[in-house]
């Protein structure tokens, strides 16, 4: 398959370019410098009222900038595309509207592992500073009938989040009732997805093919594999297997909808599908619903949470009573939010009789002197993972995202420039807290943040004493942060199951100290073993939950790559001695 074209100034700055043609175009909304964070304008109408943050990885839009405004979002920070922001911009957004007088920040956030992550990181770092701020998870995803370990996948139901939230927030509501409000809301909400072709990142091939006269039911929004494929069907049917799906009992993701239910529902165009289809669709759905006997008090249809040039769609229901009716017909002026009718759509005269035919991260390097074994172990797991990017983009590809070595890759990079520099620094514990703050700001995505967990919670032991022992102690005190922010834990099919045999093999530090070199050599042998045993394991962690166990016939990547990186430091070390 070919790279898909795209019209774009460069690769590397088209989500910049992008956010700035946002701000450029909607003079109620601003950049904050330095960041991919975009903000009201009018910051000083916040100051006593909660504020609301919410983003993710481009390439959905016009989510999430394009829901900032008066009674919906206050702000919305944006990673590179379909890959997490950094936690450094979202505690930059917190601060902002914390100094512009918000009485309280509300982080409503989709439910995938990086934006869990990182937003999750920036809350811990902004309660550290007193700042009163919670985070909601939004998770509507129905597809599928089984419970994954990483939850139901965060889809377009989060912009219905966006809008409840934002006008009880601009109605003065405290922190507590609307977090209480908005989590009783997503109880009523669910959305299903289907795809008649896959989207692209720009400069890269398509995720996923599909044939002629095929669509795939229940996939996620960055090309994550459905649930089932199926040969083309008209509208109606499709329609009615995807309402049948999201209202089936049996799943334990479906939505609870009765007979006699009021709903509001959103017709998203994930990007590629026509007007034309959009309204077929509009129909097919409305129609459906009032078959079933379900009330459709609004509708709002368009191009509201896209994946790049999918051409797709998804239904979202939300079952609504007269309050969240109102909230949702309340006025805004976030610029992306529909201009839809705020009447009972069910009901309505739809038709006019014919008349008669009778008469119409600043991360700079730290002073001091470096130890040359330091900088030839990090040139050359920077040497290994950029040599090692195809490969591992390869084996990522099965779980539907395809740029763990493009990640690898861009964290490399970021170091070999840090360390081009100046200085490095010697001490173990400043090093790993330099590099956890610079893979923080630079790598981005789901292994960004889990890479920058283990380093940071690393250099906590390795503050006191550098011996051999702490070595040991900071492998596993980096490992438990990776299980307690991430969610995982060893037989998941990730990095983890390469790294816990690694540093139960290295506890024999603590017994045999100057053998430094033997232990990690039979450190690395476990951890190869492990990236090994992953191509049996099944998923439960990460996005590659989503994909069937049959599918995953090769080693994690995460995994693969961990391990790369632990033989890459025995190599250079051995070349030292």
């Amino acid at each position: 398959m070919e790279v898909s074209k795209k019209l774009l100034n460069s690769i590397t700055h088209c989500v910049d370019d992008a956010l700035e043609g946002l701000v450029m175009c909607n003079p109620g909304l601003q950049l904050l410098e330095g960041h991919r964070v975009v903000l009201r304008s009018d910051l000083q109408n916040i100051r006593g009222k909660v504020t609301l943050l919410s983003g993710g990885g481009s390439g959905h839009e016009p989510t999430h900038a394009g829901y900032i405004g008066r009674g919906m979002l206050t702000g919305a920070i944006a990673g590179a595309v379909f890959t997490s922001p950094p936690p450094s911009s979202i505690l930059a957004a917190i601060r902002v509207v914390a100094q512009a007088g918000a009485v309280g920040v509300l982080l409503i956030v989709k439910n995938y592992t990086g934006d869990r992550l990182n937003f999750g990181l920036a809350l811990e770092q902004a309660k550290l500073e007193g700042i009163d701020a919670r985070m909601v998870i939004v998770a509507d995803d129905c597809a599928f009938a089984a419970q994954k370990k990483a939850g139901r996948r965060g889809l377009c139901g989060t912009i219905l989040i966006h809008k409840l939230a934002g006008a009880l927030a601009e109605m003065g509501k405290p922190l507590d009732e609307i977090v209480n409000r908005i989590i009783t809301a997503t109880n009523g909400l669910g959305t299903m997805g289907v795809s008649l072709s896959p989207c692209s990142v720009p400069g890269a091939k398509p995720t996923f093919h599909l044939a002629e006269d095929e669509l795939e039911l229940g996939l996620g929004i960055h090309g994550e594999a459905g649930i089932r494929r199926t040969k083309m069907a008209t509208a109606d049917g499709v329609v009615k297997t995807m309402i049948d799906h999201m209202t089936d009992p049996s799943s334990q993701s479906h939505l609870n909808l009765k007979e006699g239910n009021h709903v509001a529902l959103v017709v998203n165009n994930l990007g590629g599908l026509s007007n034309l289809e959009l309204c077929v669709v509009s129909r097919s759905a409305v129609m459906c619903l009032e078959s079933r006997g379900v009330v459709v008090e609004r509708a709002y249809v368009g191009s509201f949470m896209t994946a790049l040039e999918m051409a797709g769609v998804s239904l979202t229901l939300l079952t609504v009573d007269k309050t969240l009716l109102e909230l949702l017909d309340a006025e805004t002026s976030a610029p992306a939010w529909p201009n839809a009718s705020k009447i009972t759509l069910s009901g309505q005269r739809r038709k006019l009789p014919s008349m008669s035919q009778n008469p119409v991260v600043d991360i700079s390097p730290v002073k001091g002197t470096s130890l040359p074994a330091v900088k030839h172990v990090l040139e050359k797991i920077c040497v290994t993972l950029l040599g090692m990017e195809e490969k591992l983009n390869e084996l990522d590809r099965a779980s539907g995202d395809g740029d763990c070595g493009s990640t690898h890759a861009r964290a490399a990079r970021a170091i070999q420039e840090w360390m081009a520099e100046g200085a490095i620094p010697a001490q173990p514990a400043q090093l790993f807290t330099t590099l956890g703050m610079l893979i923080q700001e630079k790598m981005g995505g789901s292994s960004g943040a889990l890479y920058s967990l283990f380093l940071t919670a690393a250099a906590q032991p390795l503050q006191v004493t550098s011996e051999s022992a702490a070595w040991a102690a900071a492998m596993n005190a980096g490992i438990e942060a990776m299980k307690k922010y991430g969610g995982a834990e060893p037989g998941d099919r990730t990095m983890l199951d390469s790294l816990c045999p690694a540093a139960q093999e290295l506890q024999s530090l603590h017994s045999f100290p100057g053998s430094e070199l033997q232990v990690l050599s039979k450190a690395v042998q476990k951890a190869e073993a492990g990236a090994e045993a992953t191509k049996e394991m099944t998923a439960k962690a990460g996005r590659a939950s989503y994909i069937s166990s049959a599918r995953l016939l090769h080693p994690d990547p995460g995994s693969v790559a961990v391990t790369a990186i632990l033989r890459a430091i025995l190599v250079a070390l051995e070349n030292e001695t």
